[in-house]
C-alpha cells in the first residue's frame, strides 16, 4: 500500500480508515507503543478532567517555557489546524514532522488497528522523542483510565473539573465519571484534583493505589483581591503577589492553583522561579476559551458544550459589564445536553442565531431550535446552515455596543474564528 507523503494525506487516510471514532481501551495502543519504542527522559505531566484541561495545559506550558525548559505539549481537539495539537517549545510542529510521525506509527503498528486519536497520540510521542525535551504535557482525550494518553506513564497527573459529559462512554453520574478520570493517577506519584467537590470514587481510587493525592481547598488553594492573588499549600509553600492569569474567567484560578501544586510537587526535578510563574501566567494564551476578539461589537468565543462549562460562561458574561443586546451563535452536537446548556445561559441572551453542524453527530439548526423551544426559549430565533453564516448575520445586525457570543462546540468556534480572521485580512 502506498503511504501518504503529506500531512493532509495522512489525516484523510486516518479519518477514512477506522469506522469507530471512539474505541476506549489500552491494549492496542500499548502494543504499538512498545513496537514504536519511543524513549525520553522528560518529566511527563498528564492532565484529565471534563472542563479546564486545555487551560491547565496552556498554563503549565507557558510557565515551564518561561522557566527555560524545553517543553512538548499534546492537546486535542484542534480549532483550525491539526498542528495545534502537537507543540514543541511553544511552536506547532510542522507538517513534515507530523507526516514522518504518522508514518513511523504506521510502520510500527503491523496488523494492530488504531483509531484516529490513538494514531495521533502515538505520533505526538514519536515527535517528542525526537527532541531533547525536559517536560512533556499530555492532555487526555476522553475519560482517563482507558484513554490512549494513559498508555504513557506519567510522573504527575492533574484532574480538573468533573461534570456530566460523554456519558455513553464514561457513565451517567459524577461518581462513575470521577473513577474514570482517576485512572490517570499513579502509585506513589503526585495526583492533583482541582474540582472543589472531588467525587468520592476519585479520592478512594487515589488512596487505594497509594497515589500522593492533593485536593483543592484541602491541601492547596488560593485567595485574592481585585488586583492580585496568592497560592498556598498545606505544606507551607506560598506564592503571593501573582497577577491574574491572562486567560479570562474566575474559574481560571482553580486551574492555576492545580498547576502551581503540580510544580511544587515536582520542584526537585523541574524547579520553577516566581518570575517564571508570573511571566507564564501573564503571557498564557488559549484560543476559544472565553476569548474576546478585538473591535466592536464585542465578540466572545467559548467552546463550552456541557452544563458546567455553560454555567462558567454565563458567570463570565455577567462580569463583562453592560451590553444593550447579546447575540448567541449556537451550534451543538446531538449527543450533548443541549437543554442543560441552554437553561444556564438563556437569561444572558437576547437573540439566538442557531447554526447547523456537519457530520453524523452534528445537530441541524432546525432540530436545535426544537430543543430550545422545549425548555421554554422564546423570542428572536433564527436558523443558519453554518456557524460562519450565523456569525456574519449577527455582525450585520448587532449594534456597535452589543455583544456576540459564539459557543456550543469546538466546531462552532473554529468556523467562526476562521471566518473572523479571514474578514480581518
Amino acid at each position: 500500500m502506498h503511504l501518504p507523503d503529506s500531512l493532509s494525506g495522512w489525516l484523510e487516510l486516518l479519518e477514512s480508515r477506522h469506522a469507530v471514532q471512539i474505541q476506549l481501551g489500552l491494549d492496542r495502543v500499548s502494543r504499538v507503543r512498545d513496537a514504536l519504542d519511543v524513549r525520553s527522559d522528560a518529566v511527563v505531566i498528564t492532565v484529565g478532567g471534563t472542563n479546564g484541561k486545555g487551560s491547565t495545559c496552556a498554563m503549565l506550558e507557558a510557565i515551564l517555557l518561561a522557566a527555560g525548559y524545553r517543553v512538548g505539549c499534546y492537546t486535542s481537539p484542534h480549532l483550525l489546524r491539526y498542528n495545534e495539537r502537537v507543540r514543541i517549545d511553544g511552536r506547532e510542529v510542522d507538517d513534515q514532522m507530523l507526516a514522518d510521525a504518522f508514518r513511523a506509527v504506521e510502520e510500527a503498528r503491523g496488523e494492530t488497528p488504531l483509531t484516529y486519536f490513538e494514531h495521533g497520540t502515538l505520533a505526538a510521542c514519536w515527535a517528542f522523542s525526537s527532541a531533547p525535551l525536559d517536560v512533556v504535557i499530555l492532555e487526555v482525550g476522553l475519560g482517563g483510565r482507558l484513554d490512549a494518553v494513559n498508555a504513557i506513564d506519567s510522573d504527575c497527573a492533574i484532574v480538573t473539573g468533573i461534570a456530566l459529559d460523554h456519558m455513553d462512554w464514561l457513565g451517567d453520574t459524577r461518581e462513575k465519571i470521577g473513577f474514570e478520570k482517576a485512572g490517570i493517577f499513579r502509585a506513589g506519584r503526585p495526583a492533583i484534583c482541582s474540582d472543589p467537590m472531588a467525587p468520592a470514587t476519585l479520592v478512594d481510587h487515589a488512596r487505594a493505589i497509594g497515589a500522593d493525592l492533593k485536593l483543592v481547598g484541602e491541601d492547596f488553594g488560593f485567595s485574592g483581591d481585585r488586583t492580585q492573588w496568592t497560592w498556598w499549600s498545606k505544606g507551607g509553600a506560598r506564592r503571593g503577589g501573582l497577577a491574574y492569569p491572562a486567560l479570562r474567567g474566575a474559574n481560571q484560578l482553580l486551574n492555576a492553583s492545580a498547576v502551581l501544586m503540580a510544580l511544587e510537587m515536582l520542584r526537585q526535578r523541574i524547579p520553577v522561579s516566581m518570575q517564571a510563574v508570573r511571566q507564564g501566567l501573564m503571557l498564557v494564551e488559549l484560543p476559544g476559551r472565553f476569548q474576546v476578539l478585538p473591535g466592536r461589537p464585542s465578540v466572545v468565543l467559548d467552546v463550552a458544550h456541557n452544563p458546567q462549562a455553560a454555567g462558567v460562561l454565563s458567570e463570565n458574561l455577567s462580569n463583562m459589564g453592560f451590553f444593550p443586546e447579546t447575540w448567541a451563535v449556537l451550534g451543538m452536537l446531538a449527543d450533548k445536553d443541549v437543554e442543560g446548556v441552554v437553561k444556564l445561559i438563556q437569561d444572558r441572551v437576547d437573540h439566538w442565531m442557531l447554526v447547523s453542524l456537519p457530520g453524523a453527530r452534528g445537530l441541524s439548526a432546525e432540530r436545535l431550535e426544537q430543543r430550545l423551544r422545549s425548555v421554554g426559549v422564546r423570542g428572536d430565533i433564527q436558523r443558519f446552515e453554518s456557524p460562519a453564516e450565523g456569525y456574519a448575520a449577527a455582525r450585520k445586525t448587532a449594534g456597535e455596543g452589543d455583544r456576540i457570543v459564539a459557543f456550543g462546540s469546538f466546531l462552532t468556534v473554529a468556523d467562526v474564528l476562521a471566518f473572523a480572521r479571514a474578514a480581518r485580512h
